[in-house]
C-alpha cells in the first residue's frame, strides 16, 4: 500500500497501545485501560479537556516515561526500553528550554542541532516559519521564539512526531504553514504523527484519525470518516471544531461540578528528566 506520492506507508511506524494503565506516585490513576492502534503514515489529533492525560499517554508513547510491559508498541517495539531511534517529543520541558532565551542568534542554535548537515530542512523551516536567521533569542517575541524552536526540534527526520500543543504562541499564517509541512512530510516520508491541541484553526483536513481522551481513558477514536468532520457548518465552525466543542460539553456534563475535587493533571518534578514508572509529581496533563 502506498500514497498518492508513492511512499509506501508500511516503511512507516504503527503506534499500538494495549491496555495501557498508568498511576503516579501518589496513587492516583494518569490512565485507565487506553487502547489504541495507529496506522503508518497516519497523523492523529489528541483531543480532550486539561487533565485529561494527553501528556502522560504521549509522554509515555515517546519513553520519557516507563510504561508496564507490552501496552505500548512503536513500530513493534517498546519506546523505553528498547530506545527506539526517531521519536521527537515536543512538549512543555522542551518549549521551556531557558537556552532559547540566551543573548544567542538563530544560526547557532539551528547548527548545534544538525543544521549544517540537513541544509534543506533547516532552509526550508526557515522559510515556512518565517524566521529572520538575525534574530537574537533574547530580543524577540514569545511566538519567534516558538517558531526557531519548532526549527530546532524539526530539521532532524524524525519517524514519529510527538507534540504536545507547541503552536500556541504561532500566528495564524504560521501554524498553517507548520501544519503543511507536517502533512508534506507524511506523504513524501515514512513517518507518523500524534498531535495534541486545543487550536482547531486550519486543521479541519488535516487529521486521518481523532482520540478523544477524558479523565485518563479514551472514550473513542478512529479514522476521521467515521466521524464525518469535512466541512463547514453555518456557525461558521468546522464540523471538526463543531464535533470537538460537543465531546468537550458531554466531558464536562459527565465529570460535574469540581466540589473542591484535586486537580486532575500532573506535573514533573525533573521537566529534563525520563521519569521512571509512578515517580512523577501533581500536575497539569
Amino acid at each position: 500500500m502506498s500514497n498518492a506520492n508513492g511512499v509506501p506507508k508500511e516503511q512507516a511506524p504503527s503506534i499500538e497501545v494495549n491496555s495501557l494503565s498508568y498511576a503516579f506516585q501518589d496513587g492516583s490513576s494518569g490512565l485507565q485501560n487506553v487502547t489504541l492502534s495507529l496506522p503508518p503514515g497516519s497523523r492523529t489529533l489528541l483531543i480532550g479537556a486539561n487533565g485529561a492525560g494527553k501528556t502522560t499517554l504521549l509522554r509515555l508513547l515517546s519513553g520519557k516515561r516507563l510504561a508496564p510491559k507490552k501496552t505500548i508498541s512503536i513500530a513493534g517495539i517498546d519506546p523505553f526500553t528498547s530506545g527506539l531511534e526517531g521519536v521527537t517529543y515536543l512538549g512543555l520541558e522542551w518549549v521551556l528550554n531557558p537556552i532559547v532565551r540566551t543573548d544567542i542568534d538563530v544560526p547557532t542554535l539551528l547548527s548545534s542541532v544538525g543544521g549544517d548537515y540537513y541544509t534543506e530542512r533547516r532552509d526550508e523551516l526557515v522559510q515556512i516559519l518565517d524566521i529572520d536567521t538575525a534574530w537574537r533569542m533574547h530580543a524577540v517575541s514569545d511566538g519567534e521564539r516558538r517558531r526557531v524552536q519548532l526549527a530546532m526540534g524539526l530539521i532532524r527526520p524524525w519517524r514519529v512526531l510527538l507534540l504536545d500543543e507547541i503552536t500556541v504562541d504561532l500566528d495564524l499564517l504560521s501554524r498553517s504553514n507548520f501544519l503543511a509541512f507536517l502533512n508534506k512530510e507524511t506523504e513524501i516520508r515514512a513517518c507518523t504523527i500524534v498531535y495534541a491541541t486545543h487550536i482547531l484553526d486550519n486543521l479541519a483536513g488535516w487529521p486521518t484519525h481523532l482520540v478523544h481522551m477524558h479523565m485518563g481513558k479514551v472514550k473513542e477514536w478512529g479514522n476521521v470518516d467515521k466521524f464525518d468532520v469535512g466541512g463547514i457548518r453555518r456557525s461558521g465552525n468546522s464540523q471538526l471544531g463543531e464535533l470537538v466543542l460537543e465531546w468537550l460539553k458531554d466531558d464536562l456534563r459527565e465529570r460535574g461540578p469540581r466540589g473542591g475535587r484535586p486537580g486532575e493533571g500532573k506535573t514533573y518534578e525533573n521537566l529534563e528528566g525520563r521519569g521512571g514508572y509512578g515517580n512523577e509529581k501533581k500536575i497539569e496533563a
